[in-house]
């Protein structure tokens, strides 16, 4: 496409945004709930409030579900060290991706390698 084109055709989308925008603009529900939004913001305002404070005051039990509280962290993972009991090798992990205890599982079976679990 050349530039020309697409000169024309992102002027063709402004305007087609800007007939979009006009429209809302003069939409008797969205200015409803603009003046809506305005009066509950001055609300809260006035009385030390926010939109959490609000939401518990409404639904107490969504306050306490997973959606209103804080994200959880996820538990720190155990370092786990094994020993190969053929060469002495020593490998610290804390998740089962390591290369080297891959190599092992493949070459001894995950069987005998979980039993070299020191800790």
């Amino acid at each position: 496409m050349s530039r020309l084109a697409e000169f024309r055709a992102a002027e063709k989308a402004l305007q087609e945004q800007l007939a979009q925008l006009e429209a809302l603009k003069n939409d008797a529900g969205l200015k409803k709930e603009i003046e809506f939004e305005q009066k509950l913001q001055d609300l809260m305002k006035s009385y030390g409030k926010n939109l959490r404070d609000i939401i518990t005051i409404l639904d107490p039990k969504l306050s306490t579900s997973k959606v209103a509280a804080a994200p959880k962290q996820r538990k720190a993972r155990v370092l786990k060290v094994y020993q190969n009991p053929h060469t002495g090798e020593l490998i610290e992990t804390k998740g089962g991706n390591h290369r080297g205890l891959k190599a092992w599982k493949e070459q001894y079976g995950a069987e005998t390698v979980d039993s070299w679990l020191r800790r």
